[in-house]
Formats: structure tokens, sequence, C-alpha cells
């Protein structure tokens, strides 16, 4: 296997190498006691890879053991590359953040919003939701959980089209660009750049940088950002060739009395596998599926200013406008105080909290539904990348691996 980054040495590169080897052995505690299947770490500086280690199996029937060369359903750390996708486009004339949706598509020109406390009583929005409201997860656009029982009645066709009530049987679901429009016909729960409403906007910011792009976002990914940095096992889906290496996933349940990971999403019946062929830059339906060396190659690029190994795919100064504060003094409900949110990441700027955290100020990045995470520190030049494959893997007890192997990286420096 060739090494996603050049190798370096723990020493010059500003690490105690005993520190940093006893990365290896806390995460593998975590796989002994099955609170997650497998873990697959990564940690670089200066572009240099210092640790590097996949342990844990792909599935725990067959022991198939996991390898630095795994595949893993991404999720919404697929919203960083969502992030890059729209800064190339604004570099490029053809997108701005600042543009509302309905340039690309025109049934979201205008909304209107649900006015509180007052059934079926709508207002015109203050302002049109705009690409920056999309990848910011600012724009109030409802969903299935904050949405007024009244609307089972009163937008019932539109919420059969997204699928939140059953549409019968024998009804194959539309496709996404179907059920954007449908989402358009709902009344917002908010004004846009009110209210932060996770990953909402992201079905709708998939189809218009679907038209301002004209490529479908997997060609789009391919063309400006896989293919350039070489991310040669990263794709919406796993090909036949690359089928032994993706494993199944996993969810904290209750078994006898105990909380056990139970299987979620198979391999062999996995979507990822079988599925439809659409493409959300957000992460719904599993996003990118990847594996931790490309995902290394990605955000060593952001590092970088937007360059890796002579290709440049942003200018320097955009990916300062991708990282920086796009929500002001919003709260992430995710992260709590500290955080603002750029075009698809999350960036530490500690103010608010009760405490520090172990990382610096200006460090950014972002995780995903089945347990993965990354994160940039431009301060000291790092990268760290952690991936597993376990869905609400909070739910499992002392299962605070990606906590713990933030805290070892950074304990290591000198």
């Amino acid at each position: 296997m060739t090494s996603p980054l050049p190798e370096g040495d723990a020493r010059d590169l500003g690490f105690d190498p005993d520190r940093l080897a006893s990365i290896g052995p806390a995460m593998q505690a975590y796989v002994d006691d099955k609170r997650v299947p497998n873990l697959v770490t990564l940690v670089a500086r200066r572009g240099q890879i210092v640790h590097f280690e996949a342990r844990g199996v792909l599935d725990f029937d067959s022991g198939r053991p996991v390898t630095k060369e795994s595949l893993f359903r991404m999720f919404s750390n697929t919203k960083p590359i969502a992030g890059v996708a729209l800064s190339i486009l604004f570099e490029r004339g053809l997108a701005s953040p600042d543009d509302p949706v309905g340039k690309f598509l025109p049934e979201w020109f205008a909304n209107r919003v649900q006015i509180p406390n007052s059934p079926g009583m709508t207002e015109r929005a203050n302002r049109r939701i705009t690409l920056r409201d999309c990848i910011t997860n600012t724009t109030g656009i409802v969903n299935p959980g904050s949405m007024p029982a009244g609307y089972r009645e009163m937008y019932r066709d539109a919420l059969k089209t997204l699928g939140w009530i059953p549409r019968g049987e024998g009804v194959e679901t539309p496709p996404s660009r179907e059920r954007v429009r449908a989402l358009a016909e709902l009344p917002l729960m908010a004004h846009p750049g009110v209210h932060f409403g996770y990953h909402v906007g992201y079905p709708v910011l998939t189809e218009a940088l679907t038209v301002a792009g004209g490529q479908t976002m997997d060609q789009f990914f391919e063309a400006n950002i896989l293919g350039p940095l070489g991310m040669t096992s990263t794709g919406f889906y796993v090909p036949e060739e690359r089928r032994e290496r993706f494993g199944d996933s996993y969810v904290p349940r209750e078994i006898d009395g105990e909380i056990r990971l139970a299987v979620a999403d198979a391999a062999e019946t996995s979507e990822k596998i079988h599925g439809a062929g659409e493409f959300c830059v957000g992460g719904s339906s599993g996003g990118v599926v990847t594996t931790a060396g490309d995902y290394a190659r990605f955000g060593q690029m952001l590092l970088n200013g937007g360059e890796l190994d002579g290709v440049r795919v942003l200018g320097r100064k955009t990916v300062d406008l991708m990282i920086g504060n796009h929500t002001g003094d919003m709260e992430i409900p995710m992260t709590g105080p500290g955080f603002h949110w750029g075009l698809g990441v999350s960036t530490y700027h500690g103010r608010d909290r009760l405490a520090p955290l172990i990382r610096s100020v200006g460090s950014y990045g972002w995780g995903g539904a089945a347990g993965t995470t990354y994160w940039g520190d431009p301060a000291e030049e790092l990268l760290g990348v952690c991936l597993t494959q376990v869905m609400q893997h909070g739910m499992m007890p002392n299962n605070d691996y990606q906590e713990t192997f933030q805290r070892m990286v950074y304990q290591a420096l000198v």
C-alpha cells in the first residue's frame, strides 16, 4: 500500500514518540470492549504522517480484520467536501454563497414561514433562502420532527412525495429533485438565517449545486476534488472491486439487559452497494464512502491552503472564507459554545465556553453519523482522522473514543 501522505519522523515533527505510541493501545481498549467494531486513526503534522493504525474487524460475524484501506460510510463528513464544491463554484463565478436558492431552483424563489402558535397561518419570509443558509444549516426549513401535526392533512401530497407519511404500497421513492420540489411547498419553521437547523438544507443544496455546476454531484466531486487529489477509493457508492474492503455498520441496542452493538447496516445488503444512484452532498443515504488515507489527503489540502502535491483545488483566501464565521454568535447545538459554522465545517473560536478545549483556536472539522470525525489545526499544522462505523455511538456507555483520540494527539506534542 502506498502511503496517502509522506511519512515523517515523529520527534523531528515535534512529538514525543512514546506519548504518540500510546494512542494505539488506548484505541485498542475500545475495540476489545466492543464499544466499537474497529478504529482507524491517522495523525499528520506539516503534511507528514506520524501515526496511522487500523484496529478491529469489519464485522463481528466473520472477524475480517479492518485495514488502512477499509471503506467507511462518512455521512456528514461529506459536508466539508460540499463546502469545497461550493467554494470551487464561487471561484469560477458560477455560484456565490449569497445567491438565492431560487436562482437555480425556481420553486424556492418565495417562501412562507409558519407563524408560531397559529396553525395554518403563515407570513412572507423576511428574505430568500441562500446557498449560505443551506450549507450553514440556517434555512428555517421544516423537518419531520418539527412539523406541526396539521401539516399531515394540509400538505398531504407533498409529505407523501417526501416520504414523511406513507406513500402507499408499491409506490417507488421519487427522485431527489422531485422531493426537493415537494419540500418547497411546506412553510418554513423560521425565517432564514435566524435559527440553526441541522442538515435540512443539504438536499436542497445538492440540487442547486447540480444546476450551477452542470453536473451531478458524483461527477462534480470526481472531476474537481476526488480525482485531482488522488482520492481513488472515494465515491458515493462501493463498486464491485472494492466490496471486500467494506464492512457492517452498528448501533447500540439493549440485548439481554446489556447495551451491545447490533448490526444497523449490513455490508452485503447496504444501500451503498445496491443503492439507486442518488447523491446528497450533506450525507443523506450515507454520503461518500472513503478510507482514512483518502480523507487525510482531502484534509491536508485544506490545511495547505487549497493545494496538495502541486495540484491546486482552491485559492488560499477561499479556504479562509470556507472556515470563517458564517453564523455570527449563533450557538451550534451539537458543539455548544465556542464554535461557529463555516461552509461545511465547524470552527473553534473558543469564546463563551466555561473552559477551553485541548485544541487550538481556529481549528476546524466535522464528524459523521456513523462515528467518524476529522479536524485540521492550522496553528499546529496538525491533522487528525478517526473512523469507525457505529451509529449513535454516544449511547454506548463510556464510548468517548473521539475525545480520547484528540486528547492523546495533543498531549503528544512537545
